[in-house]
């Protein structure tokens, strides 16, 4: 299969026959063998009785119907898991993605990149909640993440399959898919692309989603910088605990002898006893951490490097 298309959709049963038309009326002339696979993220309205049609009449889509709803980066994941594409490309079901930009993503991935993500440089949403929150999100992202992006939160994106290997996501993270990409020496660039306003249906999407965002960003830079040595954290901090403690049990005794006050005059005795104690249950925290990320490479044989390329290996099975 050389081209895989998912298409997460909830609740879009006026979109997915005509997003299906379009994307097939695109891909058809490339001459290339593709999927299209839809996966129902547990919708109560007819989206489910109409994938099944659109599958019926045609081989080339395919349904993954999930028990329930379990978000966009669930339906994404199961997708994921689903394709069998060498090349996979997301969009959103609810026609505001074009499909006629995929030929575009497929192109620039011909030219040695491993992922290509949309960018919505003229956005068709509501600029104060939709658009400003999301600009915001880009911001926070690029800059924690080290990935310079103008637009993480647009699905449209083209990625070569290898890149999506072992990538496992929770949460909303399927927008830092090219920032996981990124960290493992893929090379991602970003081009513009339509964004159309929507016709039927309602957004899912709102201003919550943005403090969503950076808390799943605050995770991902956690596992990605301190996975193999959470200690560093939970350690660090816990040192700065207990060096605030001696700070403070100094300042303590110098009123005591030499300011003229009693230790039951100050309320020092008991933030020194506060910031010692939560030095040591931080530094005892990050001993637990580094158990379990231990526990967690060696029980399941996973490798704490990825290797690129290699040259003058004998291949042994």
């Amino acid at each position: 299969m050389d081209l895989s298309v998912i298409i997460p959709v909830f609740n879009e049963e006026a979109n997915v026959e005509p997003v299906c038309r379009e994307i097939r009326q695109t891909l058809e002339p490339l001459e290339k063998n593709f999927e299209i696979i839809f996966v129902n993220d547990g919708s109560n309205d007819n989206t489910r009785s109409t994938l099944d049609s659109l599958a019926q009449e045609d081989d080339k889509i395919k349904v993954v119907h999930l028990r329930r709803n379990f978000g966009q980066t669930a339906a994404i994941t199961a997708g994921v898991d689903h394709a069998s594409g060498d090349v996979i490309v997301m969009l959103d079901g609810d026609l505001q993605n074009d499909p006629h930009d995929i030929p575009r993503l497929l192109k620039k991935l011909e030219e040695n990149f491993d992922v290509c993500s949309g960018w919505r440089k003229t956005r068709r949403d509501n600029f104060f909640t939709r658009t400003v929150p999301s600009r915001i999100a880009n911001m926070l992202i690029s800059v924690i993440s080290g990935v310079r992006l103008r637009d993480y939160g647009c699905t449209l994106k083209a990625y070569r399959r290898e890149v999506l290997l072992g990538v496992r996501l929770y949460g909303e993270m399927h927008r830092f898919i090219p920032v996981y990409a990124a960290w493992q020496g893929a090379k991602v660039t970003e081009i513009p692309v339509s964004h159309r306003p929507r016709i039927h249906g309602k957004s899912k999407y709102g201003l919550g989603r943005t403090f969503k965002v950076v808390l799943d960003l605050l995770v991902i830079k956690f596992m990605a910088s301190f996975s193999q040595n959470p200690i560093y954290v939970f350690g660090g901090f816990g040192l700065v605990n207990c060096f605030l403690s001696l700070l403070t049990f100094t300042v303590m005794v110098y009123y005591k002898y030499l300011g003229g006050k009693s230790f039951v005059e100050t309320p020092l005795p008991l933030v020194a006893v506060l910031f010692f104690l939560v030095g040591i249950i931080s530094i005892l925290m990050g001993f637990i951490a580094e158990v379990q990320m231990r526990t967690y490479y060696e029980s399941q044989g996973k490798s704490t490097y990825i290797v690129g390329e290699k040259r003058n290996f004998i291949v042994t099975s």
